[in-house]
């Protein structure tokens, strides 16, 4: 192999650990495609060559599923979640498992150090590569513990997916942030307690995980099973892309003709949020049940707070002080200093739910009897003080 060969072969390796910018590989890639063997080396044999790689691309064979995994969101190296942390110089080690590669295989151990926990801050800089999740640590990973404490065996690769999907609260933290509280009193030293995104894998385990705020004396729904050979993370997701497998879902659910018509799903005839209507999506009726406990959250802290607030899904920590009455989120609202502080209890709990639902927009899919529980349960504890309109609504 000649040098220039082993470089970009060394240089493919360090991206997929981390270690090096896109931009880089593939401006050796294109090097290597323009630039002729050195004349020491024999020539190639008479067959024909194998194509060049096309400016821009990596060849297959230098990483495997690039291209795919380019695409995704663990590869987005301008996100949000990959640079919050570069003003400070190195990712914290709270934050570290999940977002980065270093971090990921501290966790693992599989740098070496003590598996199950980060020991040290993560650099900044890298996404989730290709071998946070491909080395022999992560493959002999099959259980996950979720934040609650609670764990579940013997998940096989799906425990790859769980060990972030999966949030970082739980019933448990909002029991212990609000113990000894009224229901009502507004509490100063009460923060919102964010579950964080994407926790996919404790909505599909429900309440084996209990990371949603689960209220005393109701029963909640458990893992959702579907139908075999759906029953987990790469049979209803691409592995490198991660979108949802559209096609599979339409050979079963005939309304499905494109991704957004996943929304149209429905298999039962269950009027989840009351309105009367047993035809459209599941989707649509938790947006429904959403939209409901929003109204409900605003008009609690409106009228027995006495303290506005309005959410954003874009800025932390999402729930802000409404200066101006409007019911709107304005620019000089949705600041950390006016941040909502006016928590008690009964709105904590709710504004919980609401997040954790919300943050997950498979939830249809991953676990709609768990996700209408808490949200339907939310609904029914800010009833006692404000009105609601869930009368019709059926609990799954």
């Amino acid at each position: 192999m000649s040098s220039q060969g082993r470089m970009s072969k060394i240089i493919a390796a360090a991206l997929l650990t981390g270690g090096v910018s896109a931009g880089v590989l593939m401006l050796v890639t294109q090097l290597r495609a323009q630039t002729p063997p050195p004349a020491a080396e024999p020539a190639p044999p008479a067959a024909a060559p194998a194509p060049a790689a096309a400016p821009g691309t990596i060849p297959t064979a230098d990483v495997p599923y690039y291209a795919e995994w380019v695409t995704s969101p663990h590869a987005k190296r301008n996100a949000e979640e990959f640079n919050h942390w570069n003003k400070e110089g190195a990712i914290p080690v709270e934050c570290a498992r999940c977002h980065s590669t270093p971090g990921f295989l501290d966790w693992l151990g599989a740098d070496g150090s003590t598996a199950g926990k980060v020991d040290k801050p993560a650099p900044i800089g890298t996404v989730i590569t290709c071998m946070a999740c491909h080395n022999d640590k992560a493959r002999m990973l099959t259980s996950v513990t979720f934040p609650s404490g609670l764990t579940v065996e013997n998940q096989g690769a799906d425990a790859r997916c769980m060990a972030c999907h999966q949030g970082v609260e739980s019933t448990n933290s909002v029991n212990n942030a609000i113990a000894n509280l009224g229901d009502d009193a507004v509490t100063p030293k009460l923060e919102f307690i964010n579950v964080h995104y994407r926790a996919a894998g404790a909505m599909l385990f429900g309440t084996m995980a209990k990371v949603g705020y689960e209220y005393s004396g109701k029963k909640y729904a458990a893992r959702f099973e579907h139908r075999a050979p759906y029953r987990t993370c790469n049979a209803c997701h691409v592995t490198h892309t991660l979108e949802v497998k559209v096609q599979d879902c339409a050979a079963c659910h005939k309304e499905v003709t494109d991704k957004a018509s996943l929304q149209n799903i429905r298999a039962d005839k269950v009027d989840r949020d009351g309105n009367g209507n047993i035809d459209e999506g599941v989707a649509i009726e938790i947006k429904h049940l959403e939209d409901k406990l929003m109204a409900a959250i605003m008009d609690y802290a409106k009228t027995v707070v006495g303290k506005p607030i309005v959410y954003t899904p874009e800025v932390y920590p999402y729930f802000f002080n409404d200066l101006n009455g409007d019911g709107k989120v304005d620019k000089d609202e949705a600041k950390f200093p006016n941040r909502y502080k006016s928590w008690t209890p009964r709105l904590l709990k709710a504004a919980y739910n609401y997040q954790f639902v919300f943050k997950d927009p498979g939830a249809f899919a991953h676990n709609p009897a768990y996700a209408t529980q808490l949200l339907l349960d939310s609904l029914a504890d800010l009833g006692v003080k404000v009105k609601v309109d869930i009368a019709k609504a059926v609990r799954p």
